[in-house]
């Protein structure tokens, strides 16, 4: 039989044991607990945050304010050279050249455009290749379908004009070729500073081109037989799916 003192020895020696076997384990608790949480802050952006809509890894790419053209050159904020001086009389004669009426295009529903390549080439001729570019001025940003970002134009050392360009998607696949869309239209917008194809922003001009080159016709879907009124220049016919 145990004596009362043997029962409060043993006891008294589980109880000290007890708490040795919690403080060998709670240490790798802890660790386990701190590098989980530290995995998820490294793995985890503002940007990848912030942006949940689109999603997979090309969005990491185009959401990331943390890029290296973002955050180290100074034109991402910078106005450097800003209405110092007008450029020569050559650079100014060739971005406010009158537009070619041949050039221009006609969206179906009436728009006047001219295709962005064009104003690459008038900046090319006004400035040489190299002598201008597009500066993002920060990360893309999605409104329901729709991709944008600020873009700022810069030519021989000097900020021209900023806008932000957009650009509409209907799937991730098509991110990539949106984001080629969202700087060309940005490029548009700043050469409205330039004096660039101004008559299309015209109304006079453009009623007169309107009158002069193109037509509105009531035209039907080949597939699904719905009649629509579209524009169209002369010099050309309706293609498939719409016919006359």
């Amino acid at each position: 039989m145990r004596s009362v003192s043997s029962v409060k020895m043993v006891s008294s020696n589980r109880a000290t044991a007890s708490p040795a076997v919690d403080s060998e384990s709670a240490p790798k608790k802890t660790a386990s607990y701190s590098a989980n949480n530290t995995k998820s802050a490294d793995t985890e952006t503002p940007a990848a945050a912030a942006v949940q809509s689109p999603g997979g890894d090309l969005t990491s790419a185009l959401f990331n304010t943390n890029e290296g053209y973002l955050r180290d050159s100074h034109w991402t904020t910078s106005y450097q050279g800003m209405a110092t001086e007008p450029f020569d009389q050559r650079i100014s004669d060739t971005l406010m050249a009158p537009v070619i009426d041949s050039e221009i295009e006609i969206k179906p529903d009436g728009l006047l455009y001219l295709p962005e390549i064009k104003y690459r080439r008038i900046l090319n001729r006004a400035f040489g290749p190299g002598g201008w570019g597009l500066v993002p001025r920060g990360a893309h940003s999605v409104s329901g379908r729709t991709l944008s970002r600020e873009y700022a134009l810069v030519g021989l050392g000097r900020f021209i004009s900023q806008a932000r360009g957009e650009q509409d998607y209907f799937d991730e696949s098509g991110l990539a070729t949106a984001t080629e869309g969202c700087k060309s239209n940005a490029l548009v917008r700043c050469c409205k500073d330039l004096g660039v194809a101004s008559e299309l922003w015209d109304p006079s001009y453009i009623s007169k081109f309107k009158e002069k080159y193109c037509v509105d016709e009531w035209v039907t879907h080949a597939v699904r037989g719905n009649k629509k009124r579209m524009w169209r220049l002369k010099t050309r016919q309706w293609e498939y799916p719409w016919k006359k």
